[in-house]
């Protein structure tokens, strides 16, 4: 920064470049910034949703526990409930990731478009690293969310 600052005090012409330089870093750091802002936000989203779930679960196999001692009909229709709840977990689940997949993706794209205009491609390159493993985390976490709410099914 200090360099570019001292290039634009010598000469006009260096001037434009350093200023459009600035710029495009400038951009590049914003959408950076923004992207992953809204990964952050869409986590928070889905550990809220999963916690919901979660009591919602708990709460049914209370129901359930509860249920049993009256009449058979009830626990009937709590293990219905059940498993109609389990199908939404895996609905909202693969919603998520289809959201997360897509943010991804369009980061990637972003990435790209700006790495091209200032030729950084070993940044990019440490950056599709890092997304992948951010992605493969979370599917392992989710994997293991889905075992988890078997085994209490069962």
């Amino acid at each position: 920064m200090t360099t570019m600052m001292t290039m634009t005090t010598t000469r006009k012409r260096t001037t434009t470049i350093t200023m459009t330089m600035m710029m495009m870093m400038m951009t590049l750091m914003m959408m950076i910034t923004t992207m992953t802002t809204i990964t952050m936000l869409l986590v928070i989203v889905t550990i809220m949703l999963l916690l919901l779930l979660m009591t919602m679960l708990l709460l049914m196999m209370r129901w359930r526990r509860r249920s049993r001692t009256r009449t058979r009909a009830t626990t009937t229709t709590t293990t219905t409930t059940t498993t109609t709840t389990m199908m939404m977990m895996m609905m909202m689940m693969m919603m998520m990731m289809m959201t997360m997949m897509m943010t991804m993706m369009m980061m990637m794209m972003m990435m790209m478009m700006m790495m091209m205009m200032m030729m950084m491609m070993m940044m990019m390159m440490m950056m599709m690293m890092m997304m992948m493993m951010m992605m493969m985390m979370m599917m392992m976490m989710m994997m293991m969310i889905m075992m988890m709410m078997m085994i209490m099914m069962r």
